[in-house]
């Protein structure tokens, strides 16, 4: 039975792609699927699948730093960066976002909400309007949880009783700037008549499921998650703008080198990656994403630097990947049993990183790495079999975990749901027109 699905997403880099690549599944299985977003998206959503702007909420452009509602590139610390991120998007926000939402569902409804899991008001707004919710994590799951460090440094697992209290204690200390953005999440819950949460956290978990856009291969073995969350596997399709593929010329081995499609400073580090392929005997395809203008780009005759390529058949032909670990472009080069070097600039990249090395497909090194530290980086991965080895472990994986689209199949049984929840309510309302609505629980 066809189903309506309303999406909503925002300039975020790589977690549009995920996003837009689950919408199109559901409308080419016959749904209707509308898109809140950005302006700067709406080329990108795919044909079929309606996109509308914000009407209130922040309208930004990750790929121009002038229009980037964030810019976290400005600050100097991990913490600017991550307050940046809650008070212009997670929680500053939260009633404008809330507010489009529900109005988009009130004029016309949906049977479930899909939200990018940031947006903590457009799921207040569906929370509002009574319907299922599912938020979409398109990176590894980012928040505290037993049987692993806490998210978002890179750190290694622990053990043993002074690990354990290292976890407490840098749990406790990551959690706490959340508190910050509690009372301009709370007042958009108040403003559509929801009680307030306890803190920010709770409330990415008043959901009807959390789907995971992750390997769970990729994630620790031991890690226990909540009972809402589901580990769909990660979306592997490229962008709409990644256009077509050119190699660059030879039959030497090909390294693919590819930075954040978002402006994170990174042209000094494209250089550096630029010129240690200079120094190698291989073949250097470079992308610098929407973000940079690969004419900026000083680079070796080895090496081409071109502003987009479709990275999926790309790593066909790959034999490393360098890369700053943002989850799209790591995960589809482990998907292709292609190791990975790794160079984080910031944001979950150093976690992404951290996993890699534990996975034993990668290595990582500093953004401020010389190029000598880069080449020889690459060059252990490229000649030490392990690392390829590890990756096609890891594909083989991914492989089994994309067989079918878990995404796709968790949201049509949302929808399902919804429909029977809507059916007994139409019932009990017949027959005891005073009665409560029944709600729908996990």
């Amino acid at each position: 039975m066809r189903k309506k699905f309303l999406f909503a997403t925002w300039s975020g880099g790589g977690a549009v792609p995920p996003v837009l690549s689950i919408a199109r599944a559901l409308h080419e299985r016959g749904h209707a699927v509308r898109v809140l977003a950005d302006r700067s998206l709406h080329e990108e959503v795919p044909g079929g699948v309606e996109p509308i702007a914000w009407t209130t909420a922040p309208q930004g452009d990750a790929t121009d730093p002038a229009k980037d509602v964030i810019k976290d590139f400005e600050t100097r610390t991990p913490l600017g960066a991550f307050a940046r991120l809650r008070d212009r998007i997670v929680c500053g926000p939260a009633a404008d976002y809330a507010r489009d939402t529900l109005a988009e569902l009130r004029a016309r409804p949906a049977d479930v909400l899909v939200a990018e899991h940031m947006l903590l008001g457009a799921l207040t707004g569906g929370e509002a309007a009574g319907i299922p919710v599912a938020s979409l994590v398109t990176t590894l799951y980012p928040l505290p949880t037993p049987g692993a460090p806490p998210p978002g440094p890179g750190l290694a697992p622990a053990s043993g009783v002074l690990g354990r209290l290292r976890d407490r204690v840098l749990t406790q200390m990551m959690l706490k700037p959340w508190g910050k953005g509690l009372p301009a999440l709370n007042a958009a819950r108040a403003a559509h008549g929801l009680p307030p949460v306890d803190s920010v956290v709770d409330a990415f978990g008043r959901v009807d499921r959390m789907l995971v856009l992750s390997p769970r291969a990729l994630d620790y073995p031991g890690r226990r998650f909540p009972a809402y969350l589901r580990h769909v596997g990660p979306r592997l399709d490229d962008p709409a703008w990644a256009g077509e593929l050119e190699l660059p010329e030879g039959d030497a081995p090909l390294v693919l080198a590819s930075l954040s499609s978002s402006f994170m400073n990174q042209r000094t580090q494209l250089e550096r990656i630029a010129e240690a392929l200079g120094t190698l005997p291989v073949r250097g395809l470079l992308t610098t994403g929407p973000a940079v203008d690969p004419a900026t780009i000083r680079a070796p005759g080895n090496v081409l630097v071109a502003a987009a390529a479709p990275h999926t058949t790309a790593l066909r032909h790959a034999a490393v990947t360098i890369t700053h670990a943002g989850h799209g472009t790591a995960v589809k080069s482990l998907a292709a049993g292609v190791p990975l070097v790794c160079v984080p600039l910031g944001r979950d990249q150093s976690e992404v990183a951290r996993h890699v090395e534990l996975a034993g497909a990668g290595i990582t090194v500093s953004k401020n790495a010389s190029p000598r530290t880069i080449a020889r980086a690459l060059d252990r991965v490229l000649h030490e079999p392990s690392y390829q080895r590890e990756a096609r472990r890891l594909a083989t994986e991914i492989a089994a975990e994309t067989a079918t689209d878990r995404a796709v199949a968790e949201l049509e049984a949302l929808a399902e749901r919804a429909t029977g929840r809507n059916k007994s309510t139409a019932e009990h309302d017949t027959a005891e027109p005073s009665g409560p609505a029944r709600t729908l629980s996990n």
